[in-house]
């Protein structure tokens, strides 16, 4: 199908894209051998050769779950057998999101000030919800072939609502709620007091940047702050997510939910933060886990008192390259030309009636969260290299970039670890993302080579290549789907769900266990409209790379627990003495 045959309308495309190839128990059990071999022993993977084997035995329940799985990619109304996954992925995890499961973005430098930069965002988020309700916004071609828009559908008056077992997401475009939403209204955050305040008029017509403007400075203007941050609602976000379904049920008994009500329907937060960063690590720090938040919501846009801004992004049904295009649209500059409404938006102070147990509750999950913010350590790391170099050296940006990361790993720890890659999979329907494990055994040896004081430069180039070119055949098999992590997952959580009460050996197995504790959590988010990027580490031992490989730039935000703080430091010396090396030796 020729390029000039596809709609372009934002959402034109969805039912002729193709669906997520389902893999076969073989193909992804083979997979699994190939990913975590580089990771073991050889006790430890004649120890899960033999999981595998049970798995796939004739008598193995892996059968019918698989038949289980085909049966509900073959359901009518059902675009991919991941469907159901990704709502177990996201909204099973019991832990706290905030800075666990959130992610933000430091958008670039702008000379306008806190309120007026803020009116901007908050106008051309406007701007782009209108668009989207128009589809009007184009849908993405990646060389050509259209990606999928589902995840716009989420941007806006998307709220995720904690469960006990399970949490759930309140969104438009859904049964009870179809189509866009009709909310005219956002929140604004400021001294942890939220504002109900206008950004389209009762007609219709959104209200200007300057009109924004004078909204925000009349709530600041008002006075009306809370005198007891430590108690703010806004805390009860921060919390694991079952406890915070229990506070969140004594809120609504104490009669605020009108107040929940006006947040969780709200466009979007915008977070207005008495807080001016010295540098892009603070600024990256307060976007990933600052107060003044409110972090089930879907988009919340931050902005610092000198005009610094970014965002915060619920992760459940929206990925970096989502946000990337919507970033990209918010700090154009452009608009389409619409009449604006009339006077000054209305707003109010949003209030919450706080029993004497809600507050203690508020104020220990505040001091539990700052206490976890306090137990993390974090980096950025710049250098003066970028995609461009990267190819004029005959090599894959992204490729270079994941052996830099293993090589300084290699020297700072002295190990080759389990590495999480996110690859984008947009070019199916309802398409997300697929789990690359980086680790290969050509990975493994150019570590051992590139630390090998008797290795030759050639001997060094070589092992550095070939690891470069398996590392961008797995990146393309993950593309088209052909990855067994998500698969085998996903029939672990069939079985969990219909209540199996045994689980195979494979889930117990030290490949298993081994190619999923990351070591390095990476993903990159390619962008001239942002500086940084960034999340918390996955696990204890766990490094998060949230890199932006820019034509000639590449910034680096690092994240991990603080007790392996100097591990991470070390990593970053090492980072920037194997970009140095691996050009030099490339050149």
């Amino acid at each position: 199908m020729s390029s000039p045959e596809w709609s372009t309308r934002t959402f034109g495309n969805e039912d002729r894209l193709p669906r997520v190839p389902l893999p076969t128990l073989d193909d992804s059990c083979r997979r699994l051998l190939e990913w975590c071999a580089p990771l073991l022993t050889p006790d430890e993977l004649a120890e899960t050769e033999a999981a595998v084997a049970e798995f796939l035995a004739p008598a193995s329940p892996a059968h019918g779950l698989q038949a289980a799985l085909e049966e509900y990619d073959r359901s009518p109304g059902v675009r991919s057998w991941l469907d159901t996954f990704w709502p177990y992925r996201y909204l099973g995890r019991r832990d706290r999101i905030a800075l666990n499961a959130n992610f933000f973005f430091l958008f670039r430098e702008s000379s306008l000030g806190q309120v007026e930069r803020a009116a901007e965002l908050a106008a051309s988020a406007v701007d782009y919800k209108l668009r989207l309700d128009d589809e009007l916004v184009p849908p993405v071609l990646l060389r050509g072939t259209p990606q999928s828009m589902v995840q716009h559908k989420y941007l806006f008056s998307a709220t995720r609502i904690p469960g006990e077992v399970l949490d759930s997401v309140r969104t438009p475009y859904r049964e009870g709620w179809e189509g866009p939403s009709r909310e005219r209204h956002i929140v604004v955050f400021h001294q942890n007091t939220p504002f109900r305040m206008d950004v389209i008029a009762e007609d219709g017509r959104p209200y200007s940047p300057a009109q924004i403007a004078d909204g925000l400075h009349a709530i600041l203007k008002t006075g009306r702050f809370t005198d007891e941050p430590d108690v703010a609602a806004g805390h009860f976000t921060t919390k694991a997510r079952a406890e915070w379904a229990a506070s969140r049920a004594a809120l609504l008994e104490a009669g605020n939910g009108d107040s929940l009500e006006t947040i969780e329907t709200a466009l979007f937060c915008l977070c207005l933060d008495d807080f001016t960063p010295s540098n892009a690590l603070e600024a990256g720090d307060r976007l990933l886990y600052g107060d003044n938040r409110w972090y089930d919501k879907a988009v919340s846009l931050i902005v610092f008192e000198d005009g610094t801004a970014g965002i915060n992004v619920e992760h459940c049904e929206l990925d970096g390259t989502t946000i990337l295009g919507f970033t990209d649209a918010l700090l154009s500059g452009s608009r389409l030309p619409r009449e604006t409404a009339d006077g000054v938006p209305g707003f109010e102070s949003i209030e919450f009636t706080l029993t004497g147990t809600l507050r203690e509750d508020a104020r220990a999950a505040g001091a539990a969260y700052k206490a976890y913010a306090d137990a993390t350590a974090t980096q950025t790391v710049s250098f003066d290299f970028g995609a461009n170099r990267a190819k004029e050296l005959g090599m894959s940006p992204d490729a270079f970039a994941q052996m830099a990361y293993q090589l300084a790993h290699r020297r700072a720890k002295g190990l080759t670890g389990a590495t999480y890659e996110s690859i984008a999979t947009r070019q199916f329907q309802n398409g997300r993302t697929e789990a690359m494990r980086v680790v290969t055994p050509e990975v493994v040896r150019f570590a051992d080579i590139m630390t090998d004081e008797n290795a030759s430069p050639d001997e060094k180039r070589e092992a550095f290549r070939a690891a470069a070119a398996k590392h961008v055949a797995r990146a393309k098999e993950c593309q088209a789907g052909d990855a067994p992590e998500q698969h085998l997952w996903e029939l672990q959580l069939i079985g969990k769900r219909r209540g199996d009460t045994e689980t195979p050996a494979l889930y117990t197995s030290p490949g298993w266990l081994k190619m999923r504790d990351d070591y390095l959590s990476t993903s990159s988010a390619p962008s001239v409209n942002i500086q940084y990027f960034g999340f918390g580490s996955t696990s204890p031992q766990c490094i998060g790379i949230a890199y932006v490989l820019l034509p000639d730039r590449w910034n680096i935000y690092l994240s991990t627990p603080k007790h392996v703080s100097a591990e991470m430091y070390r990593f970053a010396d090492e980072l920037a003495r194997a970009v140095r090396e691996l050009q030099d030796l490339l050149a």
